[in-house]
């Protein structure tokens, strides 16, 4: 056989090789190709189909603030509890980006304003009592009337400009 013609490794006599099935390697690769697109796919459409954010109906409700207001130990504590969305954020409160928006507490004690912190867990401490949380602004504010006895919250807070 003269090395400088080409073989053709042609498949029944006189078959040329283009005219061949394809292998298995070639089968496997369309199949993961096709897997491949088709699980994209699957990922994205939610991302690419969703709706514009108006829910079924056409109005947008907005959640009232939450309020409390109660006597406790011969105090008064007085709260309100707003979702607070970043700009940009979603108008309505069952979306998943909803979670980003946070809770702003404004809680007072006989008149005078309870600093409040919302912690990464979802809990509340207070400037009073900041080496415990509780799960709700209203308990953190029990909870620093217990602390404060017989004192008053300071009129100012220690930390303005």
């Amino acid at each position: 056989m003269d090395p400088t013609t080409p073989t053709t490794t042609a498949g029944p006599a006189g078959t040329p090789p283009s005219a061949r099935r394809p292998g298995r390697r070639a089968a496997l690769r369309t199949v993961f190709t096709a897997a491949a697109v088709a699980g994209t796919a699957g990922a994205l459409a939610p991302v690419l189909f969703k709706g514009t954010g108006t829910p079924p109906g056409g109005d947008r409700r907005q959640q009232a603030p939450e309020r409390f207001s109660e006597r406790y130990r011969g105090r008064e504590i007085k709260g309100t509890l707003t979702a607070v969305v970043p700009a940009g954020g979603p108008a309505r409160p069952d979306t998943a980006a909803a979670a980003l928006a946070m809770d702003a507490a404004d809680v007072t004690i006989d008149g005078r304003p309870l600093h409040l912190m919302r912690r990464a867990d979802g809990s509340y401490l207070s400037a009073v009592n900041h080496y415990e949380s509780f799960p709700t602004p209203l308990e953190a504010a029990r909870a620093a009337v217990d602390e404060l006895g017989d004192a008053r919250l300071s009129a100012t807070s220690p930390h303005t400009i």
